[in-house]
């Protein structure tokens, strides 16, 4: 599991003259990505229904096809970072989410698999845990 470090001032400031964040929020009725670019700015926008009645791996796909369209952008390979937003409750030591609006989610390695959908993206990023932690 990547266990991020926060960003210091100076790396910051580097990261968002470089290049959009990946975006991705993770709710009970619907899963949304941007990327997102330093001026606040949000381009190659998508969003599905959050799955019902499917197991884990259902939800997990829902996510996988989010990251599949914004990787469709042509500035993908310029994201820097990745944001991930989700309902909790939330385990940031452990990377794992058990929102309580998506039963099939339970100590779900969110941030593990999130990391693996994007490395098979190649874009030259990985995700921050939780993402309101590097404001």
């Amino acid at each position: 599991m990547i266990t991020p470090t926060a960003p210091s001032p100076a790396q910051r400031a580097a990261a968002a003259a470089a290049g959009p964040t990946v975006a991705i929020d993770i709710g009970g009725t619907k899963i949304a990505g941007a990327l997102v670019h330093p001026d606040g700015t949000m381009t190659a926008t998508t969003r599905r229904p959050t799955p019902r009645a499917v197991d884990a791996e259902g939800v997990m796909a829902a996510v996988a096809e989010v990251v599949a369209d914004l990787s469709a952008s042509p500035l993908w390979a310029s994201a820097v970072r990745c944001g991930i937003g989700s309902a909790g409750p939330v385990d940031t030591s452990r990377g794992t989410v058990s929102p309580v609006n998506i039963g099939a989610w339970r100590d779900f390695p969110v941030q593990e698999r999130i990391a693996a959908e994007l490395a098979a993206r190649g874009p030259p990023c990985r995700p921050y845990w939780p993402a309101t932690a590097w404001r």
